[in-house]
């Protein structure tokens, strides 16, 4: 008897040996590898809203660190009005003991030389080129559901570099084109949508010390608002085509911007670019 006792004793302690040996692995496996060695890249972070990206000056770029397989990128958004963000959803984020992401104010540079305040997160990112939840909460203190992706990481840490840099020669700001104050025209050309929008070219260019505004008139009467670096404008017209002031921060570069239609069965907002010819100036 005490043999048996002995022997189921034995047994027990292998099965126990066995099922901490398969806890091990299933944790291991959870820990996904980064497919890149520890170091720092510049690397793309895309969302699926045109209200929740990345500060224009980086063009969807951030800093991702990789330390022991673990990812996080650092992102600098377009303003101060995103307070928290949340690895998940917006449902968890509400839990009692969730750990939301903390801002940090991060400087930004625009290439005609302006500096502005912004917010920037160390976001955690589970895997490349696969979408994950990211909740985001906002000054009215609501949460809103996000899906975001980051990709094509490139080694360094000089998001200007990978970008093409903000140099006079390849994104001559409006001060840097030694402009009279007054009006000019420049051509203008227009990318997205479905192609059947345009806008008229030249634009009316309205220089005053170091701000340029241009006046985009849309070949639809039915555009209510755009939006440029996450300022929302209003047409400034009543009749007719829709017409817009807007700025703009540089030349020979795409500028994006967001116009909302009302022309579909309900107001869609479109996403598109703008490129000002800084040779076409008069």
């Amino acid at each position: 008897m005490k043999k048996l006792k002995t022997v189921r004793f034995l047994l027990f302690i292998m099965l126990f040996a066995a099922l901490i040996a398969m806890t091990g692995c299933g944790a291991a496996e959870q820990t996904a590898d980064p497919g890149i060695p520890d170091g720092t890249y510049v690397a793309t972070f895309k969302t699926d809203n045109s209200m929740f990206h990345v500060n224009d000056a980086y063009q969807d770029k951030g800093i991702l660190t990789v330390e022991d397989g673990k990812m996080t990128i650092h992102v600098s958004l377009q303003s101060k009005k995103i307070v928290n963000l949340y690895p998940g959803t917006s449902e968890d984020a509400q839990k009692e003991g969730a750990k939301l992401l903390e801002p940090a104010t991060d400087i930004v540079t625009y290439p005609d030389g302006y500096t502005d305040e912004v917010y920037g997160f160390d976001v955690p990112v589970p895997a490349l080129d696969e979408e994950f939840d990211l909740a985001l909460l906002g000054t009215k203190g609501k949460w809103y559901d996000h899906k975001v992706i980051v990709s094509d990481p490139v080694e360094g840490d000089d998001i200007n570099a990978v970008i093409g840099g903000n140099s006079e020669t390849q994104v001559p700001a409006a001060a840097e084109l030694g402009l009279s104050d007054g009006e000019h025209t420049a051509e203008v050309t227009l990318e997205g949508g479905t192609g059947r929008a345009s806008v008229e070219s030249p634009a009316l260019l309205r220089i005053n010390g170091d701000e340029c505004i241009a006046v985009i008139k849309w070949s639809s009467p039915h555009y209510d608002y755009m939006i440029v670096d996450g300022q929302r404008y209003e047409p400034v017209n009543t009749e007719g085509n829709s017409v817009f002031e807007i700025p703009v921060p540089y030349f020979d570069k795409a500028v994006k911007v967001t116009a909302d239609t009302t022309a579909m069965s309900e107001p869609h907002e479109i996403e598109y670019t703008l490129t000002f010819d800084s040779a076409s100036v008069k």
